[in-house]
């Protein structure tokens, strides 16, 4: 694994990258879109991330039977009614489209899990399809851990469109944000080439239909199956959230991807895999005073509310702490490893990168490539 910086970058790489619908490769005047550096990787190591993907997202799914099956609801927080709802989702099998591991890596030890963003990863589309495009351009003749795109098509087109059948897909985002609604709407287009018929509504936009008791768009038509780029905390938590419990719609992601989306999970996978090569010691309180933690709450994203220290002399409601393994300091460069699951299946990797080794919402996203 080498960060390389490159001697010159595509003299239209805004014009190319725009022309296929991404906008947000500038974020409050900084680049987030960083082709002038990228990581390079053998085979082997490729081959090694994907193997350890697997085997944390089969770990993470015997955690969801195991939170289940011994009614945990009270250490994920999650409100009774909406657990036992999450606990018939996965009952009834339904389908996940996808989800990112965040990963430490630094290419030599094994890689360690930092959290999962099981419900509403974004940097999807950077990782599909604007990295792939750049090693078109710059590298054809090698070869690139993503096979996403296609990985969604047969999810989408399989598990998903038989789980729709005739019914429209609504995908859903909030307004005034270009990130959410470009993967939303990425989603939705390999949805519609997938054969499934598709509209995209504003989460503000969803209404409800008293009298009928079911969920309705701006024309009153009634929505049955929707993907929104929206937290199961936050849902769960609007005017309308107890009328999800009424089972009138079904979401994507599926509802007991409130667990897993959950960071309250990370010391739940360490009492079950002790000692796991592929998992940071993470606990409800800290252990030891020497030690330095990550406080992390339990729904945080894009790095809010993380605490470093090592004088946490007692646990908070809410969070958990994760020993923490500063990230591998690649020329000031400190990166993360997003490694995604496409239904079931490991898709390929995006990497964020930072000077700060707490990764936000500003990290640059750069390509990578290996050698076949």
């Amino acid at each position: 694994m080498q960060r390389i910086k490159l001697d010159r970058i595509r003299d239209d790489w805004k014009s190319k990258v725009e022309s296929v619908g991404f906008y947000f490769h500038e974020i409050d005047g900084l680049p987030y879109w960083d082709e002038s550096v990228f990581y390079e990787f053998t085979a082997d190591q490729i081959d090694h991330v994907e193997a350890v993907t697997e085997e944390l997202y089969r770990m993470c799914r015997n955690l969801v039977e195991h939170v289940f099956y011994n009614n945990l609801s009270s250490r994920l927080a999650i409100p009774e009614p909406f657990f036992e709802y999450a606990k018939e989702s996965w009952r009834a099998s339904e389908p996940s489209i996808y989800g990112r591991f965040d990963l430490w890596w630094d290419g030599r030890s094994e890689p360690k899990l930092l959290e999962f963003n099981a419900d509403t990863p974004t940097a999807l589309f950077e990782a599909s399809v604007i990295q792939y495009y750049w090693l078109q351009d710059m590298f054809p003749s090698k070869d690139q851990f993503n096979s996403i795109h296609e990985k969604l098509m047969d999810v989408l087109g399989g598990k998903i469109k038989r789980f729709a059948g005739y019914e429209t897909l609504y995908t859903s985002s909030v307004k005034d944000s270009v990130e959410d609604l470009t993967t939303t709407e990425y989603i939705r287009d390999v949805a519609t080439q997938a054969g499934l018929k598709t509209e995209h509504i504003y989460i503000d936009e969803v209404g409800y239909d008293n009298e009928n008791k079911y969920f309705v768009d701006l024309g009153n038509n009634r929505i049955r199956c929707m993907f929104k780029l929206y937290p199961w905390e936050w849902l769960i938590r609007e005017e309308f959230g107890p009328h999800l419990l009424e089972r009138s719609l079904t979401l994507l992601e599926p509802a007991w991807k409130m667990v897993l989306s959950n960071k309250a999970i990370l010391p739940i996978l360490w009492e079950m895999y002790p000692g796991h090569k592929n998992l940071l010691p993470s606990y409800f309180e800290p252990r030891e005073s020497s030690v330095t933690y990550v406080e992390k709450p339990y729904f945080s994203r894009e790095g809010e509310n993380i605490i470093v220290s090592d004088r946490f002399s007692a646990g908070k409601p809410g969070v958990i702490y994760q020993e923490y393994m500063q990230l591998p300091d690649f020329s000031g460069s400190y990166p993360v490893i997003g490694s995604w699951i496409v239904g079931t299946e490991p898709a390929g990797i995006g990497i964020r990168e930072d000077t700060n080794p707490i990764t936000n919402n500003l990290s640059r996203f750069v390509p990578h490539l290996f050698d076949d």
